[in-house]
């Protein structure tokens, strides 16, 4: 058994263990005390430095305007390929030829298309004219035709107006001869009854029968006359109404002969037109064959080579990167990354085969890491479920390396708040997001 009893008052000798003697050693006991507090002085004073949250990122270099990036020339018409005129790395200013094309569509072989086109539009503008020229002579025919019907009605409305006349005339002139053969037997009447009577003689009746039989004709030839008067008036009405009858029918006719006319003048004017589009369509498409360089920049890749090669309509034939441009950083952030962002944030850029430090709680601190803007933020989510951000350059900061190149990669630091280190531990350890920066933030959560 253990002589372990308070009771046991035997006593070892103590100095034959070395490895106690080391343990039990009042100065080392301090000593290990002493340590353990300057360690955890050391620790909080790391825990309370300040460490500025960041949202890390990759990129890669692009340019803020869309003309300033990288570029196809695209062939507008199809056509064989003749001629190259650059090759992979040339400078071209704005304007100078790249390639030269020939024409593979039929309908574009004849040398002469153009002048044969033009004449068809000057035999088209000829026919025009003559169509206006038989419009003009209508128009002139249907004025004459107006003033004829105007006078030959006019002519005709007064005949009728003289029938009308002549009928009153005869009518009278009826009336009259009636009341005469009425007086001329009344007065063979009492001419006969006075014969009987003795008063008057064989003779004087004779001569009153007479007197009657002549005013009896009287009176039926004043009354043929009337009836013959009041026929004219009906073809008098008849001539009036046939006249414009007549001239209705022939301005009809040459409204009509105008209006067929005037519609083969506007499909000559719009045969003219058409001629006109494709002589205009010839000569932009002649000057399609020599294909050159729409901005200064340098040929980056020939996409269609060889001599004798087809091309088609709008096929890529070469790759030209503008000489001038203005850099920018495209990076693609989280959506919970989303809503800490604002125009005009800071940023840390690191660009590939650019030597540096980075420390990502101190940027102040990094070296080799280049200062950039936050331009624009798009509103809506990329292909990759996540939003694209462009960076610009920091003016007041150093200016980007010159031999970057559009297509690098980049790693970015967005900058947001300064907090202790202790603080970001914690929220890492807990998955809360960084903190809103901003001068209103304090004011938002009050």
């Amino acid at each position: 058994m253990l002589n372990s009893s308070p009771d046991n008052t035997h006593n070892f000798d103590n100095q034959h263990y070395v490895s106690y003697q080391k343990v039990v050693k009042e100065s080392s006991s301090k000593r290990l005390r002493y340590s353990l507090y300057i360690l955890g002085a050391f620790v909080l004073i790391i825990m309370l430095l300040p460490w500025t949250q960041n949202i890390r990122s990759g990129g890669e270099i692009t340019t803020l305007r869309p003309e300033q990036r990288p570029q196809t020339v695209n062939s507008i018409i199809g056509g064989k390929i003749e001629k190259w005129y650059v090759k992979d790395g040339d400078m071209v200013k704005k304007g100078d030829t790249i390639v030269v094309i020939s024409e593979i569509k039929d309908g574009y072989f004849d040398p002469k298309l153009i002048e044969r086109t033009q004449d068809q539009i000057s035999n088209k503008e000829l026919s025009v004219i003559s169509y206006e020229k038989k419009v003009n002579a209508l128009d002139q025919r249907i004025d004459a035709l107006i003033q004829n019907s105007k006078l030959k009605v006019q002519q005709a409305k007064i005949k009728y107006k003289q029938a009308r006349l002549k009928i009153t005339s005869d009518s009278i002139e009826f009336e009259a001869s009636e009341t005469n053969y009425g007086i001329a037997k009344d007065q063979l009447i009492r001419f006969e009854k006075l014969l009987k009577a003795g008063l008057k003689s064989e003779t004087e009746v004779e001569t009153r029968r007479m007197a009657m039989q002549r005013a009896q004709a009287s009176m039926i030839s004043a009354q043929q006359k009337l009836l013959q008067s009041r026929n004219d008036l009906i073809d008098a009405k008849v001539e009036v109404n046939s006249t414009e009858t007549k001239f209705r029918d022939e301005i009809a006719k040459a409204e009509s002969e105008k209006m067929s006319a005037m519609t083969d003048m506007y499909n000559a004017e719009v045969e003219v037109t058409k001629l006109q589009s494709q002589v205009s369509g010839y000569n932009i498409r002649s000057g399609n064959y020599t294909i050159t360089a729409p901005q200064d920049g340098y040929v980056t890749k020939i996409l269609s080579s060889g001599i004798g090669e087809t091309i088609k309509d709008g096929q890529e034939i070469a790759t030209i990167m503008p000489s001038i441009y203005d850099l920018a950083v495209a990076m693609y952030i989280r959506p919970m990354d989303y809503p800490l962002l604002k125009k005009g944030q800071k940023v840390r850029m690191q660009f590939d085969g650019w030597p540096a430090i980075v420390f990502s709680g101190w940027p102040n601190n990094s070296y080799g890491t280049f200062g950039g803007t936050v331009f624009a933020i798009d509103n809506f989510t990329s292909e990759n479920g996540m939003f694209r951000i462009l960076i610009s350059p920091d003016t007041k900061d150093h200016p980007w390396p010159n031999a970057l190149r559009v297509g690098g990669g980049v790693n970015a630091m967005i900058l947001l708040n300064d907090v202790p280190i202790g603080y970001e531990i914690w929220r890492n350890i807990n998955g809360f997001p960084p903190d809103f920066y901003g001068k209103d933030t304090k004011k938002q959560g009050k």
